[in-house]
């Protein structure tokens, strides 16, 4: 069998229906693809997440863990019905684990493109710093 989002069943009398596989009423779920960079300020993450509005976007911190869920929008104009779809409004999903270096409550988010870009300033103190060294 191949991963057909529909199946075609014959009911009597030879019409053919169509119906949603068990597999296509499941919620597709992808893991967006992010780029991490690190200074010594803060890291920045970028996410892929295309067809993600704002109002669709969701990104919490909780324990330690940053979490970045997200339901695309796939538009479809009003006078056209939809046949057949490749992928059906994709959820995107991601959990980080922060470490305590950072300040997560002072992330800045921003959504542009299709690209989340999260920036996680470090603490204070757990920024790098000079050690003066004195001589004698």
């Amino acid at each position: 069998m191949s991963d057909n989002t529909q199946i075609a069943q014959r009911e009597e009398g030879g019409a053919v229906t169509r119906q949603e596989s068990d597999e296509a009423r499941r919620r597709v779920t992808l893991t967006p693809a992010v780029d991490i960079v690190e200074d010594s300020h803060a890291v920045t993450l970028l996410a892929d997440m295309p067809g993600v509005p704002k109002e669709k976007l969701d990104v919490r911190v909780h324990d330690g863990s940053l979490i970045i869920e997200g339901e695309s929008v796939v538009p479809v104009p009003s006078n056209l019905q939809l046949t057949h779809a490749e992928v059906r409004a994709p959820y995107f999903s991601r959990r980080f684990t922060v470490s305590d270096d950072f300040d997560t409550s002072r992330i800045e988010a921003a959504l542009k493109d299709g690209v989340l870009k999260l920036t996680i300033p470090r603490r204070d103190e757990a920024k790098p710093r000079r050690i003066e060294v004195r001589a004698g």
